[in-house]
C-alpha cells in the first residue's frame, strides 16, 4: 500500500472536465487553467500532440537556489537534434545565457507514465486532477529523488520545492528541437520573432499556459493575465511555464512568516509585506500580524488562509525624509507562541547628485554615445486575499435520556474563496524645448539651450488601498553616459495619475524647470532616459523605462552676433 504524503501543489494547468482517480497521496492545490485550440503546423514547422515532457528541478525554498541538476521526464523517446541543455527557469531568471546544445539530448522515461501536459485539438485538454495525483504520488516523488540525487526524506522535509516546467518537442525550420516555455521565449528574442511567427499556438500559448502559478512562490508571481491568448515573451519569462510542488509536514503547524529585504526612497509611501503560513487561520482560530516600524506599530488582523496555503499581510507607510537603514520587526500571533521576524530596510535619497553647472566653454572632444539603459521593468502585478465562509452541516443529535429532547447541531467547517486583485502601470514621457530657446522648432533645438520634461503616469487597480502611485522618476542624460549624474523629478500632482517634471534648475537665470544640453553636444539625436519607480503593491514594486528624443542642430553661439562698438 502506498504511503500517503502531505503535499500541496501550486500548479495551474490547461484542463477540461475533472475525472475521478484513485488518490494515493494528500494534495491540495490552487488550480486554474487556460489555453485554446491549436493546429499542427507545416512539414518544416510542426508539433505532434503528445511530444512533450516535464523538466524537474529541486529548489531550496529559503534562498530560491536550485540544488540539483534539472532532469527531463517524457513518455516519448524524442530524437532531438537541437536543445539548450537542462537549465531551469530560475537560472535563466538569474541571468544564465541561452546556450545551444547539439549533443545527445537526455531525458528519462518514468515507470509511471506522465499524464497529458499540453492540450491539443486531437488529444484533448489536460486534466488537473491527473497531474496533481501524479506529482503528489509517493512513488513518483521517490523516483524524482533518485533521478536528481536527492535523499527522499530530505526532499519532503518542507525546506525544498519541486520546480516543474513543461517541455515541448517540435520541428522548427526542419529540425527537431526541445524547449521549455522560457527557452522558447528567449530563443524567439534571439531570432527577432521568427519562432513566434511560425509556432505561436504552441510556443507562446499552449506550452506556457499549460503551467502557471495561482499564488506567488519562489519569486514568481501569480498569473492574472489571459488564459486563452498567446502571451508575450516578457510574460512567459516572468510568469508562465512553471508549476511548483511544495511539501509540508502532516502535523498541524503554528503560523510562521517569511519576509524579504527592501530598498526604498526617502519621503515615499511604500508597502511592506510578509507571507504567513502554517496550519489554518479562520475566524475561530485567527492570525494577526504586527509590524513595528520607526517607532510606530501597525496591526493587521483577520489574516486568513486554508491549511496548506499562505497569505500575504502588508502595511502601507511613508519612509523618513533622511537617508538611513532600519529594521522592521514583525510578529505573527495565532495559536502558540508568537513567531517573530526582522526585515532589513535601506532608505536612499536620490536627490543628491544633480548635474553640475554647465558652462559656455565646456568641451568633450572624446565623447561617444552610450547605450540607453534598461533597468528592471515590471508593469503588472497580481495578488489575492483568502476569504473564509462557513459551510453548514446540520446533524440531528438524539437525546441522551428520555427526559431530554433531541436537537440539531451544526458540525460544519470553514471553506475559503480567493479574491483576486491586480494593478498595472502605464506612463509616457514628453520633452519640449524651453520657451527661452529663441530658435527652437518643435523638438529641434540648438545645443546649450534648455528643455523641459513631463512624465505622465496612470495606475489601474481594483484594490486602491493596496497600491501607491508611481512616486519617483529619475532622469539620466546621454552627455554623462547615463550615469554619474541624474535629476530626481518633482511630483506635480497626487493620486494614481501622478505627474512629474524637472525641479527648478538653480543654474537657470529665470528659475525654469529645465535641463541644459551641453554646448559641445554633437548634432543629431539627444535621448534622456527616465526610470519611473516606487509604485508599490503587496507583491513588490512596479516600474517602467521611459525615453523621448530631441534633435540637436547647431549650438547657441550661432545665435550670437558680435559687432564693433559704434563710436561717435
Amino acid at each position: 500500500m502506498k504511503r500517503k504524503l502531505s503535499f500541496f501543489l501550486i500548479l495551474v494547468l490547461l484542463c477540461s472536465t475533472m475525472i475521478g482517480l484513485p488518490v494515493f497521496a494528500v494534495g491540495e492545490g490552487n488550480i486554474d487553467g487556460g489555453g485554446g485550440s491549436m493546429g499542427q503546423g507545416t512539414s518544416q514547422n510542426s508539433w505532434s500532440p503528445g511530444n512533450e515532457g516535464v523538466r524537474v528541478t529541486v529548489v531550496r525554498a529559503s534562498d530560491r537556489v536550485p540544488v540539483t541538476q534539472p532532469v527531463d521526464l517524457s513518455n516519448k523517446s524524442p530524437v532531438v537534434k537541437y536543445s539548450f541543455g537542462q537549465v531551469c527557469k530560475i537560472s535563466y531568471t538569474n541571468g544564465a545565457a541561452l546556450v545551444p546544445d547539439t549533443g545527445t539530448y537526455q531525458c528519462y522515461k518514468p515507470t509511471q507514465a506522465l499524464p497529458k501536459i499540453i492540450s491539443s485539438e486531437s488529444l484533448g485538454a489536460s486534466n488537473i486532477e491527473e497531474i496533481k495525483s501524479y506529482f503528489t504520488d509517493e512513488q513518483v516523488i521517490r523516483s524524482i529523488a533518485s533521478l536528481t540525487g536527492m535523499d527522499f526524506d530530505t526532499l519532503i522535509n518542507g525546506e525544498y520545492r519541486l520546480l516543474l516546467e513543461p517541455v515541448a518537442y517540435y520541428r522548427f525550420q526542419g529540425v527537431m528541437i526541445a524547449t521549455t516555455a522560457t527557452e522558447a521565449a528567449l530563443y524567439d528574442e534571439q531570432l527577432g520573432g521568427k519562432l513566434r511567427s511560425k509556432m505561436i499556438s504552441l510556443t507562446h500559448k499552449n506550452l506556457p499556459l499549460s503551467m502557471f502559478l495561482e499564488t506567488a512562490d519562489l519569486g514568481y508571481p501569480a498569473w492574472g493575465g489571459s488564459r486563452t491568448s498567446a502571451a508575450s515573451n516578457s510574460d512567459i519569462k516572468s510568469s508562465l511555464g512553471l508549476g511548483i510542488v511544495r511539501f509540508k509536514d502532516a502535523v498541524p503547524q503554528e503560523p510562521e512568516l517569511s519576509s524579504y529585504d527592501y530598498e526604498y526612497r526617502t519621503n515615499t509611501e511604500v508597502i511592506t509585506a510578509v507571507e504567513v503560513r502554517g496550519g489554518q487561520s479562520d475566524p475561530d482560530h485567527p492570525v494577526s500580524v504586527i509590524f513595528h516600524i520607526d517607532g510606530h506599530t501597525y496591526t493587521v488582523d483577520q489574516v486568513y488562509y486554508p491549511d496548506g496555503d499562505s497569505q500575504l499581510a502588508w502595511v502601507r507607510w511613508t519612509t523618513p525624509d533622511e537617508e538611513q537603514t532600519m529594521e522592521i520587526t514583525v510578529e505573527v500571533r495565532g495559536k502558540g507562541e508568537p513567531e517573530k521576524g526582522t526585515i532589513s530596510v535601506k532608505i536612499t535619497d536620490l536627490n543628491e547628485n544633480p548635474p553640475p553647472d554647465p558652462n559656455a566653454d565646456d568641451r568633450n572632444d572624446n565623447f561617444s554615445p552610450a547605450a540607453i539603459p534598461q533597468k528592471e521593468q515590471v508593469t503588472d502585478a497580481s495578488w489575492g486575499v483568502w476569504r473564509p465562509w462557513w459551510q453548514s452541516d446540520w446533524v440531528w443529535k438524539e437525546a441522551e435520556d428520555d427526559e431530554e429532547e433531541g436537537h440539531w447541531v451544526d458540525e460544519g467547517w470553514w471553506e475559503f474563496d480567493f479574491d483576486r486583485y491586480s494593478a498595472s502601470l502605464t506612463a509616457s514621457m514628453e520633452l519640449t524645448a524651453d520657451e527661452k530657446s529663441p530658435t527652437a522648432s518643435g523638438k529641434t533645438l540648438k545645443s546649450g539651450y534648455g528643455f523641459q520634461k513631463r512624465v505622465t503616469t496612470h495606475v489601474s487597480t481594483n484594490q486602491t488601498s493596496a497600491v501607491t502611485p508611481a512616486q519617483n522618476a529619475v532622469t539620466y542624460f546621454p552627455e554623462f553616459g547615463y550615469e554619474h549624474y541624474w535629476r530626481l523629478l518633482e511630483r506635480m500632482s497626487g493620486g494614481l495619475g501622478m505627474t512629474h517634471e524637472f525641479q527648478e534648475n538653480p543654474y537657470s537665470t529665470y528659475g525654469r524647470r529645465t535641463h541644459f544640453s551641453p554646448i559641445w553636444y554633437p548634432d543629431g539625436s539627444y535621448t534622456p532616459y527616465t526610470w519611473l519607480i516606487d509604485c508599490w503593491t503587496p507583491v513588490g514594486m512596479l516600474s517602467m523605462n521611459l525615453t523621448d528624443t530631441l534633435t540637436i542642430d547647431g549650438n547657441l553661439w550661432s545665435d550670437w552676433h558680435i559687432a564693433p562698438q559704434n563710436v561717435d
